[in-house]
């Protein structure tokens, strides 16, 4: 049932891209004029008493247990545990945009929305899900891929998963690409997914392929095909060779046409190095859109976050507003990529001076991962194989993918495991 409050927002998206792209789910979501809403009308004008949120107040403040307190003792109460913002905290929405804007000079000038904050990088994802597909809306993505993906489109939404393979001879497959998101054309509206540094292969786009990439969306969305387009930017920023991409393909799309919706789901969680923080964000970029239709926009992603979890949590919002305040949180950062990088090149090096007729390593360039292509073997039994004799965990993504958390291993280890991936896939090979 659409609602007349889901109504209203439908009607303000008429006859734009996101409009048309929405599910059946989007086009019944709506951000309710209840209890929150009425609160944030209190905390405004309520001056006598607010009688609207269930916490416990006392002498005008949240009350917190000491217990609590203590370990904490930096934060306040309200910065502790109060609730937050259903969209979340306005400062650190405001400087998580800035954030984007200094990493992204692209986008100088350029409109999108305000970055709305989300539990997680995957619950972005589920998200767009929730708005822009069903069962008749498929969505396009890499393969291989995080096995998240299709989890969330297929068994939650119920959609179709379109892969394409995303190598060919050892570079980003522009061919395949293109063939796939024009066989998907024909129904006149795409919903892509973008993920770079990719997970599980751990590669990023050159800047040509980056380049090649968003002239192949603009083709197609000059011709008149809708695109949803979806940069999973997850582990931005983590790049180890000159000639890659700096910038995220959302700083490209963001005005390329009326006709494709950017959304960018982001977050500290890898860039800043908090993955318990479980903080992301969700940008919307679409050229036209006005101020009132990205509004309407953000109400449906609001009322997604509403119905699921209402608010992402408080205290990882506060301590990330006043980390981003240091400043020396980008030296900090700096060192810890360093570390990274150089677990990367060791990677790298060892892999590159070896060769088996059982396993390839697939392109890598970035990021957290690198994965191992199984030619004639299973990568379920190479990962059993490898925990149950080796003492070693890998994951095995499907069956001819072995992804390598690099990041995870320390360099003592490195020589040790990846001896071990490649003497164990021999042994099965036989």
């Amino acid at each position: 049932m659409i609602t007349p409050l889901a109504k209203e927002l439908n009607d303000m998206l008429a006859g734009t891209t996101p409009g048309s792209l929405l599910s059946d789910l989007g086009q019944r979501l709506y951000f309710p004029k209840g209890i929150i809403a009425q609160s944030g009308e209190a905390k405004k004008l309520g001056k006598t008493a607010n009688g609207t949120i269930g916490m416990t107040v006392i002498d005008g403040s949240p009350a917190v247990l000491p217990a609590i307190h203590k370990i904490v003792p930096g934060l306040d109460s309200r910065e502790l545990v109060a609730y937050a913002p259903t969209a979340g905290n306005p400062d650190l929405r405001e400087a998580w945009k800035q954030n984007i804007l200094k990493k992204n000079p692209s986008l100088k000038d350029k409109a999108f929305s305000l970055p709305v904050l989300v539990p997680g990088l995957t619950a972005g994802i589920s998200y767009l899900a929730d708005l822009f597909l069903d069962e008749t809306k498929p969505l396009v993505a890499a393969d291989p891929s995080w096995d998240n993906y299709v989890l969330i489109a297929g068994a939650r939404r119920g959609a179709g998963y379109v892969q394409f393979p995303m190598f060919a001879e050892g570079r980003f497959n522009i061919a395949g690409f293109e063939k796939t998101l024009c066989e998907q054309a024909k129904s006149g509206t795409v919903r892509v997914l973008l993920n770079f540094p990719q997970n599980p292969s751990g590669y990023s786009p050159t800047a040509d392929e980056a380049r090649q990439i968003v002239q192949i969306i603009k083709k197609l969305a000059d011709g008149g095909t809708k695109f949803l387009v979806c940069c999973d930017d997850a582990y931005f920023g983590l790049d180890y060779e000159e000639n890659i991409e700096k910038q995220s393909l959302f700083a490209y799309l963001a005005d390329i046409s009326p006709n494709v919706l950017a959304a960018k789901i982001d977050g500290p969680t890898k860039e800043d190095f908090v993955w318990g923080f479980r903080c992301g964000f969700i940008s919307f970029a679409c050229k036209g859109l006005s101020d009132v239709q990205y509004d309407a926009l953000v109400k449906k992603l609001m009322g997604a976050i509403r119905s699921s979890v209402s608010c992402a949590s408080t205290p990882p919002q506060s301590l990330l507003l006043r980390a981003f305040a240091d400043p020396e949180i980008e030296k900090q950062k700096e060192a810890f990529r360093l570390v990274l990088e150089k677990r990367y090149k060791l990677v790298k090096e060892f892999v590159s001076s070896h060769q088996s007729k059982a396993i390839e390593a697939l392109p890598f360039n970035s990021g957290y991962f690198m994965a191992f292509h199984t030619k004639n073997i299973n990568a379920e039994l190479l990962r059993q194989k490898l925990l149950k004799e080796r003492g070693i965990g890998t994951i095995s993504i499907d069956d001819c993918t072995l992804r390598v958390a690099f990041s995870s291993l320390e360099e003592d280890k490195i020589n040790i495991v990846y001896k071990a991936i490649y003497d164990t896939a021999e042994e099965l090979a036989g």
